[in-house]
């Protein structure tokens, strides 16, 4: 799904590019190969968390990939006209 919305969605991936830049900066920072204050490295991680949450929100919120399985995987049977039961009489 995700390699999908990458390809297919120019909004998504920049925001699962922003979130992959501000993870590596929080790593940086706790690794001791950059600085900050304690305020900036909490806000840095706010806004990660925040952005995550969002991302899991837009993954939720896209449409299946197949639409005749509706993302599960299974086609579903589509009911025909012929195929329904008659009335006799």
């Amino acid at each position: 799904m995700i390699r999908r919305l990458k390809g297919s969605d120019d909004h998504f991936r920049k925001m699962f590019d922003e979130y992959h830049r501000l993870d590596d900066a929080v790593y940086r920072i706790e690794e001791e190969i950059d600085f900050a204050t304690d305020q900036e490295i909490e806000e840095l991680k706010m806004r990660r968390a925040k952005l995550k949450d969002y991302i899991y929100h837009l993954i939720r919120h896209a449409p299946p990939s197949c639409p005749a399985c509706e993302g599960t995987g299974i086609a579903r049977a589509e009911v025909s006209m012929d195929s329904r039961p008659r009335a006799v009489g």
